[in-house]
């Protein structure tokens, strides 16, 4: 049990007076038996740079269905490797995942970077009755480019603009023809904690889809590469013709899984960290799970249409 991992179960503890046992960092089995869900206003903090983002994911789930509004201060890294970035967060997911028919309110309040974190989000959520079913299978064409490369602390606002021309370069070697706008930013002082950079990059279809690419930069990487690493993921994700990227297809799956009704996305290639959360999602609800090669038009591409019938979860309290 690593940190973050940790802090979101306690904070999920607290949120439905629940009862854990095994909590400690380090720990391989952990006992978990809920209360009722609350809400109110919770504290969860990492002390590392572990990902505020992935105590969101904990969270999230289960203040949908508590008895009051929730407000979650969520402390730790907010762009960190092996995490979704908060820029990802409000950029793609929130815009998306609200098509279930929920909204969640996120405040950045301080950014956090490894090895220290000190980042800081708000998040402010109501409870729902229930979730309703996503249809997302049709891409459209990309309409616009937009993104952010950032850098705080102790860098150049110049590496910012590294990051940004080598990513523009890069995706207009594939997509010519539309404006591409990479925002080169640096962070306030107050409103960062330590030295980072990176940049995330999105790509909207006329559907309404949403896809990305981001990267970040570390000491003795070069900035067009990080740059270019995004500029690539993106590209990736948009070649296999799915509604979603890489990294919004196993954050989805919980929320397929609760909804009333059926779900349907249309994906890339299927990747562990899904195959992972439908297993689960299956064990712990009655949700049932099927995945079948998309037959389309272009039978080169790598497509999938994930398909979920929800167990139309409902909120006792509302």
């Amino acid at each position: 049990l690593r940190p973050q991992h940790l802090s979101g179960l306690e904070m999920v503890r607290d949120l439905c007076d629940g009862k854990l046992n095994g909590g400690e960092i380090g720990s391989t089995e952990i006992t978990f038996t809920p209360g009722k869900i609350k809400g109110g206003t919770h504290i969860a903090d990492t002390k590392t740079a572990g990902s505020v983002c992935l105590l969101m994911q904990v969270a999230m789930p289960c203040v949908l269905f508590a008895a009051s509004p929730s407000e979650l201060h969520l402390k730790g890294g907010t762009n960190a490797e092996m995490a979704p970035q908060i820029d990802y967060t409000v950029m793609v997911f929130k815009p998306i995942v609200e098509k279930f028919n929920f909204t969640f309110n996120c405040d950045i309040k301080r950014r956090g970077y490894y090895p220290q974190g000190g980042g800081e989000v708000v998040l402010q959520m109501s409870p729902v009755k229930e979730l309703s079913p996503i249809n997302l299978t049709e891409r459209g064409t990309v309409t616009k480019i937009y993104g952010r490369a950032f850098v705080a602390g102790a860098l150049p606002i110049k590496l910012a603009k590294d990051m940004s021309a080598a990513a523009v370069r890069c995706i207009r070697r594939e997509i010519r023809d539309l404006y591409i706008n990479i925002q080169p930013v640096r962070e306030p002082d107050d409103q960062a904690v330590g030295t980072g950079s990176g940049i995330i990059i999105v790509a909207e279809t006329s559907t309404g889809c949403l896809l990305a690419g981001s990267s970040l930069g570390k000491r003795g990487k070069n900035a067009d590469k990080v740059g270019i690493e995004a500029a690539e993921m993106l590209l990736q994700n948009l070649k296999h013709g799915g509604t979603v990227d890489d990294s919004l297809q196993d954050q989805l799956i919980i929320f397929m899984a609760l909804a009333k009704g059926v779900s349907r996305v249309k994906s890339g290639p299927i990747t562990l960290h899904t195959q992972t959360a439908i297993h689960f999602a299956e064990q712990l609800t009655k949700a049932k799970f099927t995945v079948t090669k998309s037959e389309e038009e272009n039978p080169s591409n790598d497509t999938y249409i994930i398909e979920c019938q929800g167990m139309g979860m409902t909120n006792p309290n509302l």
